[in-house]
């Protein structure tokens, strides 16, 4: 082998033909008498990752997500408003019912049932203020199109799907809860039965985005590749 080398020392003479004096894997370079490790890699042989590219599916499913959880940020505001309400007119109709299977018993103080309304009412104004904090990151999460946040919306998707036939079973059967005092507002299950829908939907098209192009409906392609479609 010929020990001629170009004066950058970047190729060397075989006899016929200037060869690179980079090993295959850049890690080592050809002197003229052995091979030599280099300093450094040069970038060409350095693995680099690969990276995901939105296509036509990406922006319908980021408006779907945020979308989804701006009409459940709407219904969670409503909630103290009637819900504390409920939970009041329960603990009532339960001391009603101790009173009449004890009539000896102790009734509760006053006010009890009005400061018990305004406990539940603070209760669930932290819940709501939690549960729009959630809304609010998955929102920004699809903005961003953060991968696990996919993973997790895709998750909460599944648990509402299963809740549809739960919700028509209960309202075929609310009126057994009035032997308690109570019987739960109509407008609950219809709305669960309603998003139940969307909710369906929304699960269905994050699936089949997952299985055939990936998180959010982007392409895993090397550096470098085609842009997807």
């Amino acid at each position: 082998m010929s020990t001629r080398l170009s004066p950058d020392g970047m190729y060397y003479w075989d006899g016929g033909q200037w060869v690179s004096t980079l090993s295959p894997d850049g890690r080592f370079r050809w002197n003229g008498a052995s091979w030599v490790p280099t300093s450094t890699v040069p970038s060409q042989f350095v693995p680099q990752p690969t990276v995901r590219e939105p296509t036509s599916w990406t922006r319908p499913l980021q408006y779907a997500v945020a979308a989804w959880y701006v009409l459940s940020t709407v219904f969670t505001l409503s909630t103290p408003f009637w819900l504390s309400s409920l939970m009041t007119q329960t603990i009532r109709a339960s001391f009603e019912q101790q009173q009449a299977r004890n009539p000896g018993a102790a009734p509760p103080p006053p006010g009890f049932f009005d400061q018990f309304n305004t406990m539940m009412t603070v209760v669930l104004w932290i819940a709501v203020v939690f549960a729009i904090a959630i809304a609010v990151l998955f929102i920004v999460a699809a903005v961003k199109r953060w991968i696990w946040a996919y993973y997790v919306v895709l998750v909460f998707l599944g648990f509402s799907v299963l809740s549809g036939p739960t919700n028509v079973l209960n309202l075929a059967t609310r009126n057994s809860y009035s032997s308690l005092g109570f019987t739960p507002p109509v407008a609950l299950y219809v709305y669960g039965i309603v998003a139940w829908f969307p909710a369906t939907a929304l699960f269905v098209f994050m699936l089949v985005a997952l299985v055939k192009r990936g998180p959010w409906g982007m392409r895993k392609i090397s550096p470098g590749g085609p842009r997807a479609a």
